[in-house]
């Protein structure tokens, strides 16, 4: 089993890229055979601008950008692709939004047919989402974010490619225990992640 986790945040000491390392312990400690990347998108300097190579990728009246290829290929790779993002304005940050608009492109995460039919691609991939934030559960739910999430990620961007959501999870700053409870709660999702029968 070959998981990329995504990370989006700026800073490497983050919580954000603490919660992402803890998960790949999880994952590595549950199963050693596992292999493990970690795409971190800021220092990769990958960028999220859609462009005019994209749209002629999108319309395939040309190849994928050089940048756009190696992510195909890295996503290629792996069995599972592991989210791990904070919340910006109830949703991705900037950069990741932009390398899921850049990345699963048409004729590789999906493909639309001339009868407007869409043919699912990512069957094969599991996603594992996790966010963390500032707000309370109480307040995301009495305002309908959670929904909204859910219906703007999970089936927006990863339904409507095949992928299955196998698991999203909301690391926030008033769950008890934070930010430590955090950092054990990233290591039993990574240890779910190599053994999803668990």
């Amino acid at each position: 089993m070959h998981t990329l986790i995504v990370v989006p945040h700026p800073n490497p000491d983050a919580l954000t890229h603490a919660i992402a390392k803890r998960v790949a312990e999880g994952i590595m400690h549950a199963d050693p055979t596992a292999s493990v990347e970690i795409a971190d998108l800021s220092a990769e300097r990958f960028d999220p601008v859609f462009n005019t190579a994209d749209i002629a990728h999108f319309e395939k009246r040309g190849a994928a950008p050089d940048d756009v290829a190696r992510e195909h290929e890295r996503l290629d790779r792996a069995d599972t692709l592991l989210l791990v993002y904070p919340l910006y304005w109830w949703s991705f940050p900037a950069l990741l939004k932009g390398w899921i608009d850049r990345v699963f492109t048409n004729g590789w995460a999906y493909d639309e047919g001339p009868d407007g039919k869409v043919l699912k691609k990512l069957q094969r991939l599991r996603v594992h989402l996790v966010a963390n934030g500032g707000a309370d559960a109480g307040m995301i739910e009495r305002h309908g974010y959670a929904k909204a999430m859910t219906t703007q990620i999970d089936h927006g961007i990863f339904d409507y490619c095949g992928a299955t959501v196998a698991g999203s999870t909301r690391l926030l700053a008033s769950d008890p225990g934070f930010p430590a409870a955090h950092l054990d709660t990233a290591f039993a999702i990574g240890r779910r992640i190599a053994h999803p029968e668990d």
